[in-house]
């Protein structure tokens, strides 16, 4: 383990990239919160805090600063963040670094381009532990799965936001696996544990929510939760793929694919027992507000 003497009074200082994403804002918050001063990277400028000293840059280089840490903390990209910190020097005895479940349920994907997002995912993962063995240092990578609370996820927000305009959803009857959506904050939370529990050293943790719930049953709560109450129809799966390809004929729902429709009746539930036992995760149980799928610049709107 790198030496500092200032691991003795306390963790302080911490570099953190992704600090204005949906799970980073959060980390930061509880920076300064904990009483950390904080240098945060980003690629544009950012309005002044105070306890946090922002600076330009962005993972696509090496760092150039001879400024110690307490810890890392990465938010962005894992096979970016890995890249950069394999090629730069930076003094921490500590880094906490956010990776995604994607790594183990896109590995056997039928889509190239999301076994592909695995692979970078399970490499970026070899790549910091081994570089963080050789320095000493102890790394932790989190792997959160179906985040929300921010209103800035690719999942349940675009759900709230379509049935919003529309007053309704629709779903295959086929929709019907377990899932276990996991709060921002609660992932902000996992972070900070991390730092001051020796035995997450070394090591990789799934990150669910408190509950596992079916996805129909997931999806009627976060329509409940919203001002119009828009309605949930479940329609005959070969209906719904017709629907879904002239989807894409017409430039729509670009992202919701052959593999995303077959992964709704998997069920895409982790283990979070280790990261329970090892540093004291302790997510909430999905209870939906309205709040926490709108940003709140489409909040005024």
């Amino acid at each position: 383990m790198e030496n500092d003497t200032r691991v003795e009074t306390g963790l302080r200082k911490a570099l953190l990239f992704g600090a204005s994403g949906q799970i980073g804002e959060r980390v930061l918050a509880n920076l300064l919160a904990a009483g950390w001063e904080v240098t945060a990277v980003s690629r544009h400028a950012q309005v002044a805090l105070p306890g946090v000293r922002w600076q330009r840059g962005d993972l696509s280089g090496t760092w150039q600063g001879e400024e110690g840490f307490d810890a890392v903390f990465s938010c962005g990209p894992l096979d970016h963040f890995a890249r950069w910190y394999a090629a730069s020097d930076v003094h921490a005895p500590k880094v906490v670094a956010f990776g995604s479940t994607s790594v183990d349920v896109k590995q056997d994907s039928p889509e190239p381009a999301e076994r592909d997002v695995a692979g970078r995912l399970r490499q970026a993962e070899q790549v910091l532990f081994k570089r963080a063995k050789e320095r000493g240092v102890a790394a932790t990578v989190l792997r959160p799965t179906l985040v929300y609370g921010a209103g800035r996820d690719k999942t349940l927000s675009v759900i709230a936001a379509l049935a919003a305009r529309t007053g309704f959803f629709v779903l295959p009857h086929c929709a019907n696996g377990l899932r276990q959506p996991v709060h921002v904050q609660d992932l902000a939370d996992a972070a900070l544990q991390v730092v001051r529990h020796p035995a997450a050293a070394g090591r990789a943790y799934a990150l669910g929510g408190g509950e596992v719930l079916g996805y129909g049953e997931m999806v009627q709560r976060v329509l409940a939760s919203l001002p119009a109450r828009p309605r949930l129809w479940s329609v005959p799966t070969p209906l719904f793929r017709l629907a879904l390809r002239l989807a894409h004929a017409s430039g729509r729902l670009q992202g919701m694919n052959a593999a995303t429709l077959a992964r709704m009746r998997d069920p895409l539930v982790f283990d979070i027992e280790p990261a329970r036992r090892d540093f004291g995760y302790a997510p909430r149980p999905f209870i939906a507000e309205a709040t926490m799928f709108t940003t709140p610049a489409a909040a005024d709107q």
